[in-house]
């Protein structure tokens, strides 16, 4: 199972890198790159992991990678199952784009502390939001000069903090050798394909080829977080897709998605969400 590193295909020599993705589903393997990137997802839904961030994607929403973040948009069940249709717009940039003079310009110097600071990635929201997708829509099908003026407007947008959500801790993270990025990649595949149901350690750390001890540490170190609260957190990213699109039961959600106990659910999912299940089928 290929994963990281991953390269970005550049097509001649355009200054601006922009990639259409349309296809049953986005890629679905744990990867990196050095670029940063900025996404539109602009059909399907499911859900995003980068760095230590899990959560739930649909249309319209807009992403910042950061450089090397390990990271993955994996569609829903669905997708894999039927003939639908994912679509997304990503840009890719870093400090060489345009040259590394560009950068060092008065006019652009302030944006300098984004490369920095977006190490652990961001979403966005509102007006922003709405303008961030509406310049990707337009630069997946500029050309020339117009697609640099584009770009040139996002930087503008994304050197503001306002309306801007950060998904991960921002760490500097290393380049993840092959075998190594394999071995999470059959993890997080595993867990996707399993947490429907009960899911010890041993079983996860026969997956990685581990004792459960080096298992655990291994994962902690790998993502900063226990492999039961990534778990978890994957459950309740399947939750919340369940009680927006129907009136099922609150516990038969919880049953389906791989809790035996609906007050430890609920406790999980105000604990990762801020609200209760009912709350939150009522306020999304």
């Amino acid at each position: 199972m290929k994963i990281v590193p991953f390269k970005i295909p550049r097509s001649g020599n355009e200054a601006i890198r922009v990639q259409v993705d349309a296809m049953p589903h986005l890629y679905n393997h744990l990867h990196q790159h050095p670029e940063i990137q900025l996404t539109l997802v602009v059909e399907s839904h499911g859900t995003l992991v980068a760095g230590d961030y899990v959560g739930r994607f649909r249309e319209g929403d807009v992403f910042v990678i950061g450089s090397n973040q390990p990271h993955v948009f994996r569609n829903d069940a669905v997708y894999f199952k039927k003939k639908l249709k994912a679509k997304a717009i990503t840009l890719f940039f870093d400090e060489s784009t345009l040259g590394n003079l560009f950068w060092q310009q008065e006019e652009v110097k302030s944006f300098l502390p984004f490369f920095r600071n977006s190490l652990g990635g961001y979403r966005f929201k509102g007006k922003k939001q709405e303008q961030l997708r509406n310049l990707l829509l337009q630069i997946a099908s500029a050309e020339k000069m117009d697609k640099i003026i584009l770009f040139m407007e996002m930087i503008k947008l994304l050197s503001s903090k306002k309306e801007t959500t950060a998904l991960s801790h921002a760490v500097v993270q290393r380049p993840i050798r092959d075998f190594d990025g394999s071995r999470l990649n059959a993890v997080l595949e595993y867990t996707f394909r399993e947490s429907h149901r009960t899911i010890r350690l041993e079983e996860i750390a026969a997956v990685a080829n581990m004792t459960v001890v080096a298992f655990c540490k291994y994962f902690k170190t790998r993502t900063r977080k226990t492999y039961t609260h990534f778990l978890n957190e994957i459950r309740i990213n399947n939750a919340c897709k369940l009680l927006l699109a129907g009136d099922q039961p609150i516990s038969t959600v919880c049953y389906e998605t791989g809790f035996s106990n609906l007050s430890h659910f609920n406790r999980i999912f105000k604990k990762i969400t801020g609200k209760t299940p009912g709350h939150y089928r009522t306020s999304v």
